[in-house]
């Protein structure tokens, strides 16, 4: 099974070439796949847990009689699990939540001017859903990354759901990270019932969590359908850019660019390096770890969608993967954490050959559910804060709204808002009657 693919001479591609090859694959949803969504939500919203059991054993073959998972059972899941998979999973319960405690905003309270005090303070988000999905594998370390952030940050209603037949592994995760309430649903009919709550599942308030086309598909019309429903974010195929100069080893390249593309047949590798001759290497390298590999059919597939690229030097790396935005970022290069003032844009950094994107994946304390398609630009992986609302507090004494009335009553009159700056002046003149001043 030979891998061919072509490097490129980032120096020798005009600007439309260099474009081209930082695309990724392209995965939009089709008009018809929006109208199946489209029909899931409206059956779910009229027609509540019947339309659920209706989709369940359409898609996933199984006649539920109830999504409702007894405490009974999630107690009991323990006792199913292989002591040592129950360990690995406790010691990355404890490494998550030692990274995200620490994520705890400290809240603000101070006087702008004297009289003058403003505050910000943090709130959970009251009801949140989890979706967890399910597919050739249960995601234990999604639940793990879902549940862990919102018990942190002191979510009262958090309700988890994921494809039936649900794992004691996610029982067990689930009663461990402090989840309210789990169901046995999956797909888009999961993703609706939350959104619009059934006669068993509650409505939320906001949903996490990655899913396929489908599932991301009803993220977004719910979210444009239900002005007081808020969503994590918008996921796309999971990616990986890898910076590597001729320190690097080659054969740990090779390992992470194949872990990255067992994700699915849509994952996307980039891989740039200023040494022509560790490219050559890394590629004979796949060859020859890739046969042994369960996945190697959608690996293989995969790996159709990655780039290697020659550049001049690594600071032109750098600056192909600020443009790039990767929802990873590997960089296995000499001194390699002298580079990362220099990266803006990226979801999540792993430095040096001795930090696999496998253990961000699952255990190292971060979070894995990160910006995707570019979107690293702009936005942040999961954390704490995403569970949680800002509020701000303003409190003034008479002397402090006296002091600065004048500037608020002009900035208001100069916008014509005559009723803003009335709410300051009828309050300056009870001042004067009670204070004489």
């Amino acid at each position: 099974m030979l891998v061919f693919n072509e490097i490129f001479h980032w120096n020798k591609l005009d600007q439309k070439e260099r474009d081209s090859i930082l695309l990724r694959p392209n995965i939009i949803a089709s008009s018809d796949l929006k109208k199946k969504i489209r029909l899931i939500l409206n059956d779910i919203r009229n027609f509540g847990d019947f339309a659920l059991r209706k989709y369940t054993k359409k898609f996933d073959k199984i006649d539920l009689k109830k999504f409702f998972i007894e405490k009974e059972r999630m107690n009991n899941s323990e006792y199913f699990i292989d002591k040592t998979l129950k360990n690995a999973i406790l010691n990355a319960k404890k490494n998550i939540e030692l990274f995200h405690d620490q994520q705890k905003m400290k809240c603000i309270d101070l006087y702008t001017q004297i009289g003058v005090r403003c505050q910000q303070i943090f709130t959970p988000i009251e009801s949140v859903g989890l979706y967890v999905p399910g597919g050739s594998a249960p995601l234990l370390s999604t639940a793990l990354m879902l549940s862990i952030p919102a018990s942190i940050a002191g979510c009262k209603n958090i309700i988890l759901c994921s494809p039936p037949p649900i794992t004691n592994e996610i029982l067990y995760i689930a009663k461990i990270c402090n989840v309210n309430h789990v169901f046995e649903v999956g797909g888009a009919q999961a993703i609706a019932a939350l959104g619009f709550g059934t006669e068993t599942i509650p409505k939320v308030n906001k949903i996490f969590g990655p899913g396929n086309l489908y599932v991301t598909e009803a993220k977004i019309q719910l979210n444009q359908l239900l002005p007081g429903l808020a969503i994590d974010m918008i996921a796309g195929p999971s990616e990986l850019l890898i910076i590597a100069d001729e320190t690097a080893d080659p054969a740990f390249v090779a390992s992470d660019i194949l872990s990255q593309s067992e994700h699915g047949i849509d994952s996307q590798v980039i891989v740039l390096s200023d040494s022509l001759g560790l490219l050559k290497n890394i590629l004979l390298h796949i060859d020859k770890q890739l046969p042994y590999l369960s996945r190697k059919d959608i690996i293989f597939k995969s790996l159709k969608n990655n780039k290697f690229i020659l550049t001049k030097n690594i600071l032109e790396c750098i600056q192909i993967s600020n443009i790039y935005a990767p929802e990873h970022l590997i960089i296995q290069t000499k001194s390699a954490k002298n580079l990362v003032h220099n990266i803006t844009n990226a979801g999540s950094i792993f430095l040096g050959k001795w930090s696999p994107e496998s253990i961000g994946d699952y255990a190292s304390g971060t979070n894995h559910v990160l910006p995707t398609n570019g979107n690293a630009i702009s936005t942040s992986g999961l954390g704490v804060i995403d569970f949680q609302k800002k509020i701000t507090v303003q409190e003034l004494t008479p002397f402090g709204l006296k002091n600065i009335s004048k500037v608020v009553e002009i900035l208001a009159l100069s916008e014509k808002m005559d009723a803003h700056a009335n709410a300051v002046i009828i309050r300056c003149n009870a001042i004067k009657d009670k204070y004489g001043k």
